[in-house]
């Protein structure tokens, strides 16, 4: 009986359990800015970053024990149009690691974006062409993650401007900026004249944070200066998230799904943008805001790992889904 339950559980193993690596990586990040900053002891980033190791391989070995063994689930979910976009958080949750160990080992660091960085690319492709020769993805389908595959490109130069040559940073952050922008004007068009965002969806609308705020610190660690275009994407982020927050009546009333993980890596971006943005124009204004923020990640990180413990004991994780 037991056999059977904890096999039915691995075969409705979600891939967006990728998002806990991509919440938890994008935490580690910020604490060691905010180390620096605060002086706040090492010892804490590092036992966060090989946590966020450790839940990434048990998480990658639960997937490809799916993959060997329920290969119809597997496909199943690849076909789906809201749950394809997830796929490239596998991807995105390698090149997070491979920023988060740029101070730690740049070997490994350097091993890792390269892994991150092709896995990346050809996932990119492959969901641009499922979204292009499906014909069953119809407007309802179409919410914020599915600007997942494009934040991975604009996360690549983060690492890639000190692992190899700049062009190849500036081939993805093109290919992010342009695919953010179009993909933006088409949510709009959906939120505001078709049917609302399911309830397990809502938490995904914090997904449009990262992309200005990823690319404002792309566009930085490349051309090295806050220009007038860097000024222009990391305020529309933080207008974003001022905007989000506004809405908390409407986060608060949803139940746990383990898409309460898009709240995560997108506020842990917009605080690594606002300490860069410290560093480069020294305004202190900035230094109390990611002070606020990095505060806020915390709580949110607490929240998200009690919450997810708590629903993986209670076994309503890896259920069948509608």
């Amino acid at each position: 009986m037991n056999v059977t339950t904890e096999t039915n559980r691995l075969e409705n193993f979600p891939i967006s359990f990728f998002s806990v690596v991509m919440g938890l990586t994008g935490f580690t990040i910020t604490l060691q800015k905010a180390q620096k900053l605060f002086g706040i002891n090492q010892i804490y980033s590092k036992v966060s970053l090989y946590i966020s190791v450790f839940i990434f391989i048990l998480l990658f070995v639960f997937y490809l024990l799916k993959i060997l063994f329920y290969l119809d689930k597997f496909k199943e979910e690849f076909s789906n149009p809201i749950r394809l976009n997830f796929f490239p958080t596998f991807s995105i949750s390698l090149l997070l690691l491979s920023v988060a160990f740029l101070e730690e080992n740049i070997k490994i660091s350097k091993v890792l974006w390269i892994i991150g960085m092709v896995s990346h690319l050809l996932l990119t492709i492959i969901v641009i062409s499922q979204w292009i020769q499906q014909t069953h993805f119809n407007l309802q389908h179409y919410n914020p993650s599915w600007f997942i595959p494009v934040v991975g490109n604009i996360i690549v130069p983060i690492a890639g401007v000190e692992h190899a040559q700049q062009e190849i940073s500036w081939f993805f952050f093109s290919i992010g900026i342009v695919f953010w922008i179009s993909l933006f004007t088409i949510f709009l068009y959906r939120i505001i004249f078709h049917h609302p965002l399911s309830q397990k969806l809502v938490p995904t609308l914090f997904i449009l944070i990262a992309p200005p705020a990823v690319g404002f610190i792309s566009y930085v660690k490349l051309t090295g200066r806050v220009d007038e275009f860097a000024k222009i994407v990391y305020y529309v982020a933080l207008f974003l998230v001022i905007l989000l927050l506004a809405q908390v009546r409407l986060f608060l009333n949803v139940k746990f799904y383990l898409s309460w993980w898009a709240y995560s890596f997108p506020m842990a971006a917009i605080s690594i943008a606002t300490f860069l943005i410290y560093t480069k124009l020294k305004f202190e204004a900035y230094k109390y805001l990611f002070g606020v923020l990095f505060t806020l990640l915390i709580f949110i990180i607490i929240v998200l790992s009690v919450a997810t413990l708590i629903n993986i004991f209670k076994k309503n994780i890896c259920i069948e889904e509608e």
